[in-house]
């Protein structure tokens, strides 16, 4: 192992890094996570609910935040691998380009906002606004998911193993949304469809590529965008 904790270095082989947020702070653990080597392995330690963790970066690397991380971790990156182990604060994986952020706990507001690709994963459930703009990417929730999850979803994918809140999808434009459980009610412009069998093939791969064992591909509800609210109608100012 290798454990860097200020300006000490202790090495032992067999292990990955270890970077102390305690001792070194946010941003300096941030400089030394984005400086990594393609194929790096690193473990983020004492994160303590610390914000802004492991953000932006941009190479194929393997980060474990030991422990519960605070807002926006693993944001704004791309290529890398990051898992927290714990439970997160608002905007986990928020505009992920590529990679995978997973969650290994609930997740706090607005799960993976804005991301434009990746994968981002969630163990436990997800408060309000899960996937919120999502631009590409792909959302997974093994439980349930709060009100206005998808809300104003541009693209992409998101798959929820539980129940999902009010106003699913709410101004849904091209995303598509899966949910294993009950829907409590939909937003503006979302529709259930029926579900075809590409619907039940790519819920299949990705619940083999999370784990997510307790969904069965062929009782999702599928839902999808109306197509009323793409152009402002004064027919239709009500559901603005």
């Amino acid at each position: 192992m290798v454990t860097l904790t200020g300006d000490a270095r202790t090495e032992q082989p067999g292990g990955p890094a270890v970077l102390d947020t305690a001792r070194l702070g946010v941003r300096a653990v941030n400089e030394r996570l984005r400086a990594l080597l393609p194929g790096s392995a690193v473990t983020v330690a004492s994160p303590a609910g610390r914000h802004n963790l492991a953000v932006g970066l941009d190479a194929d690397v393997s980060v474990l935040i030991d422990g519960p991380a605070g807002y926006y971790a693993g944001g704004l990156s791309r290529n890398a691998s990051i898992t927290i182990n714990g439970p997160a604060g608002w905007g986990a994986g928020e505009n992920l380009m590529s990679g995978s952020v997973r969650v290994r706990g609930d997740a706090s507001q607005s799960a993976a906002a804005s991301a434009h690709g990746g994968l981002v994963v969630v163990d436990g459930h997800a408060s309000l606004r899960a996937g919120i703009s999502l631009k590409g990417a792909t959302l997974a929730v093994a439980g349930d998911a709060g009100p206005f999850c998808g809300f104003m979803a541009q693209a992409g994918t998101i798959l929820i193993g539980g129940d999902a809140g009010d106003a699913l999808g709410d101004s849904l434009y091209e995303a598509v949304i899966y949910v294993a459980g009950t829907i409590r009610g939909l937003g503006a412009d979302a529709q259930v469809e029926d579900l075809a069998e590409t619907d039940v093939a790519a819920v299949r791969a990705l619940v083999k590529r999370t784990g997510f064992d307790h969904i069965d591909p062929e009782k999702v509800t599928r839902v999808a965008s109306a197509r009323r609210l793409y152009h402002f109608d004064t027919q239709n100012h009500d559901a603005y």
